[in-house]
């Protein structure tokens, strides 16, 4: 997996040393129940999940260069919201960071890294990203970049064991390329 790098920060794979920084984010309760997953308990719960979700192709850590602190995630869930395609170029992004670093568009750099990536380098033709009902920075962050709304939903989510309304977004690869070239 290619390691992203952007003005302010550094895309790469998660690493077991990260667990602290992950739980640092993961442990507040306004960062993972907004995006389907529950507050994380423990440092090793972190671990866990670094080894087990994050370590998926496509999903990287975001670490701030300056610092080199891991503030967040963002990458491809590998997810297509009309259930499985296997032969569909496809996949939606997720993120999370944390809220000390809310505000200062931050996500906003990282999933435009990661859009570009997707559409030059993964081949995708269409990538999608969503938010559930409420997580209205979420809804800001996909509208700066670039997404374009398809659909709402109710769907179920396990984790946190309720359903929830959720918003679908879509951006194209032609749209991304007459975006980023300023021809849109």
């Amino acid at each position: 997996m290619a390691v992203l790098e952007t003005e302010r920060l550094r895309l790469r794979p998660f690493a077991p040393g990260d667990a602290g920084d992950v739980y640092a984010y993961a442990k507040d309760p306004r960062v993972g129940p907004v995006a389907g997953w529950p507050a994380h308990q423990s440092e090793e719960e972190s671990r866990e999940i670094i080894r087990t979700v994050f370590s998926a192709p496509g999903v990287y850590a975001m670490e701030l260069k300056r610092t080199g602190q891991v503030i967040g995630s963002v990458g491809f869930v590998g997810n297509h919201p009309a259930g499985k395609h296997p032969d569909c170029l496809d996949d939606e992004i997720g993120y999370a960071l944390g809220t000390a670093f809310w505000g200062r568009g931050l996500m906003p750099e990282a999933v435009n890294a990661v859009l570009e990536y997707g559409f030059t380098q993964m081949d995708l033709q269409r990538i999608w990203c969503g938010h559930y009902q409420g997580n209205w920075r979420s809804a800001r962050v996909i509208g700066k970049c670039g997404f374009r709304y398809q659909f709402a939903r109710t769907e179920a989510v396990p984790l946190l064991g309720k359903t929830q309304q959720s918003y679908l977004y879509l951006q194209a690869k032609e749209e991304w390329h007459a975006r980023v070239s300023g021809s849109l």
